[in-house]
Protein backbone atom coordinates (compact mmCIF):
# COMPACT_ATOMS: atom_id res chain seq x y z
CA UNK A 1 0.00 0.00 0.00
CA UNK A 2 1.29 3.76 -1.01
CA UNK A 3 1.75 6.12 1.46
CA UNK A 4 2.35 10.55 1.33
CA UNK A 5 3.64 11.93 4.44
CA UNK A 6 3.96 15.71 2.84
CA UNK A 7 2.91 19.03 5.30
CA UNK A 8 3.65 22.62 4.02
CA UNK A 9 2.75 25.81 6.44
CA UNK A 10 3.36 28.80 6.75
CA UNK A 11 2.92 30.84 9.72
CA UNK A 12 4.89 33.18 12.17
CA UNK A 13 7.69 32.06 14.60
CA UNK A 14 6.40 31.83 17.99
CA UNK A 15 10.21 32.37 19.76
CA UNK A 16 13.92 32.56 18.39
CA UNK A 17 15.18 29.21 16.51
CA UNK A 18 16.48 26.99 19.70
CA UNK A 19 20.04 25.60 18.04
CA UNK A 20 22.24 23.02 19.18
CA UNK A 21 24.53 20.69 17.20
CA UNK A 22 24.84 16.66 17.55
CA UNK A 23 28.45 15.04 18.28
CA UNK A 24 29.11 15.05 15.05
CA UNK A 25 28.94 18.65 13.98
CA UNK A 26 25.20 18.55 12.66
CA UNK A 27 22.98 21.77 13.15
CA UNK A 28 19.66 21.36 14.35
CA UNK A 29 17.07 24.39 14.66
CA UNK A 30 14.05 23.41 16.93
CA UNK A 31 11.43 26.45 16.06
CA UNK A 32 7.23 26.73 16.90
CA UNK A 33 4.73 28.21 14.27
CA UNK A 34 1.90 29.94 15.01
CA UNK A 35 -1.06 29.85 12.32
CA UNK A 36 -4.43 31.78 12.85
CA UNK A 37 -7.77 30.20 11.43
CA UNK A 38 -10.71 33.18 10.95
CA UNK A 39 -14.49 32.38 10.43
CA UNK A 40 -17.46 33.56 11.10
CA UNK A 41 -20.02 31.05 13.31
CA UNK A 42 -23.31 29.97 12.48
CA UNK A 43 -24.54 33.38 14.89
CA UNK A 44 -22.06 35.58 12.92
CA UNK A 45 -19.56 35.99 15.65
CA UNK A 46 -15.97 36.23 14.46
CA UNK A 47 -13.99 33.72 15.59
CA UNK A 48 -10.31 32.82 15.59
CA UNK A 49 -8.34 30.07 16.52
CA UNK A 50 -4.41 29.46 16.69
CA UNK A 51 -2.55 26.05 16.02
CA UNK A 52 0.97 26.30 17.83
CA UNK A 53 3.29 23.61 15.58
CA UNK A 54 6.98 22.35 16.24
CA UNK A 55 9.50 22.25 14.09
CA UNK A 56 12.60 20.29 13.42
CA UNK A 57 15.71 21.11 10.93
CA UNK A 58 18.96 19.83 10.28
CA UNK A 59 21.85 21.19 8.51
CA UNK A 60 22.46 23.84 6.44
CA UNK A 61 18.53 24.67 6.49
CA UNK A 62 18.67 24.37 10.53
CA UNK A 63 21.93 26.71 10.16
CA UNK A 64 19.65 29.37 7.36
CA UNK A 65 16.83 29.51 10.47
CA UNK A 66 18.93 29.95 13.33
CA UNK A 67 20.55 33.06 11.38
CA UNK A 68 17.57 34.79 9.77
CA UNK A 69 14.79 33.33 11.80
CA UNK A 70 13.73 35.58 14.63
CA UNK A 71 10.26 36.20 16.97
CA UNK A 72 7.37 36.94 14.71
CA UNK A 73 8.61 36.10 11.53
CA UNK A 74 6.95 34.68 8.67
CA UNK A 75 8.09 31.54 7.47
CA UNK A 76 6.85 28.65 4.83
CA UNK A 77 7.67 25.41 5.76
CA UNK A 78 7.73 22.51 4.02
CA UNK A 79 8.58 18.56 5.52
CA UNK A 80 7.14 15.58 6.63
CA UNK A 81 5.53 14.48 9.94
CA UNK A 82 7.07 12.21 12.50
CA UNK A 83 6.12 11.08 16.09
CA UNK A 84 7.94 11.60 19.00
CA UNK A 85 7.48 9.67 22.15
CA UNK A 86 9.02 10.09 25.40
CA UNK A 87 7.70 8.95 29.19
CA UNK A 88 7.05 12.30 31.59
CA UNK A 89 9.42 12.17 33.95
CA UNK A 90 6.75 13.68 36.54
CA UNK A 91 4.12 11.22 36.11
CA UNK A 92 6.10 8.53 34.10
CA UNK A 93 2.72 8.38 31.58
CA UNK A 94 3.85 8.21 27.98
CA UNK A 95 3.50 11.59 25.77
CA UNK A 96 3.85 12.10 22.46
CA UNK A 97 3.48 14.59 20.09
CA UNK A 98 3.74 15.84 16.27
CA UNK A 99 6.61 17.73 14.84
CA UNK A 100 7.49 18.47 11.49
CA UNK A 101 10.78 17.32 10.62
CA UNK A 102 11.59 20.57 7.59
CA UNK A 103 12.86 19.78 4.20
CA UNK A 104 12.94 22.79 2.52
CA UNK A 105 12.07 26.36 3.93
CA UNK A 106 11.12 30.00 2.28
CA UNK A 107 11.67 33.06 4.49
CA UNK A 108 9.34 35.44 3.68
CA UNK A 109 9.60 38.84 5.42
CA UNK A 110 11.20 41.93 2.95
CA UNK A 111 13.17 43.10 6.81
CA UNK A 112 15.21 41.94 8.94
CA UNK A 113 12.83 44.30 11.85
CA UNK A 114 15.04 43.23 14.96
CA UNK A 115 18.12 44.71 13.48
CA UNK A 116 16.45 47.07 10.50
CA UNK A 117 19.11 45.76 7.67
CA UNK A 118 17.29 44.37 4.32
CA UNK A 119 17.31 40.36 4.47
CA UNK A 120 19.90 38.63 1.47
CA UNK A 121 17.13 37.84 -0.36
CA UNK A 122 12.86 37.68 -0.31
CA UNK A 123 12.97 34.30 -0.14
CA UNK A 124 15.68 31.02 0.23
CA UNK A 125 14.99 27.62 -0.70
CA UNK A 126 16.80 25.03 0.86
CA UNK A 127 17.04 21.00 0.93
CA UNK A 128 18.62 18.40 3.63
CA UNK A 129 19.44 16.35 0.94
CA UNK A 130 20.20 16.79 -2.86
CA UNK A 131 18.95 14.05 -3.31
CA UNK A 132 15.09 15.05 -1.95
CA UNK A 133 15.61 18.08 -4.31
CA UNK A 134 12.23 18.43 -6.50
CA UNK A 135 13.30 17.74 -10.34
CA UNK A 136 10.43 19.76 -11.73
CA UNK A 137 10.87 23.44 -12.47
CA UNK A 138 14.52 23.70 -11.02
CA UNK A 139 16.36 25.66 -14.07
CA UNK A 140 19.76 23.90 -14.60
CA UNK A 141 23.16 26.14 -15.19
CA UNK A 142 23.86 26.72 -18.21
CA UNK A 143 26.65 25.30 -19.88
CA UNK A 144 30.01 27.45 -19.68
CA UNK A 145 30.89 28.86 -23.02
CA UNK A 146 33.00 31.40 -24.64
CA UNK A 147 30.76 32.67 -27.70
CA UNK A 148 30.32 36.36 -26.15
CA UNK A 149 29.24 35.45 -22.12
CA UNK A 150 30.51 37.42 -19.61
CA UNK A 151 33.97 36.39 -18.70
CA UNK A 152 35.12 35.51 -14.96
CA UNK A 153 35.45 39.45 -14.14
CA UNK A 154 32.14 40.09 -15.09
CA UNK A 155 30.79 38.46 -12.50
CA UNK A 156 29.36 40.39 -9.40
CA UNK A 157 30.56 37.50 -6.77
Amino acid sequence: MASFNKVIVVGNLCRDAEMRYTQSGTAVASVTLATNRKWKSESGELKEEVTFIDCTAFGKTAEIIGQYCRKGNPLLVEGRLRTESWDDKTTGAKRSKLVVIVENIQLMGGKNEASGQAAPAPAHNTTTNAAQRPSGNAAAPAPASDQGGAGDDDVPF
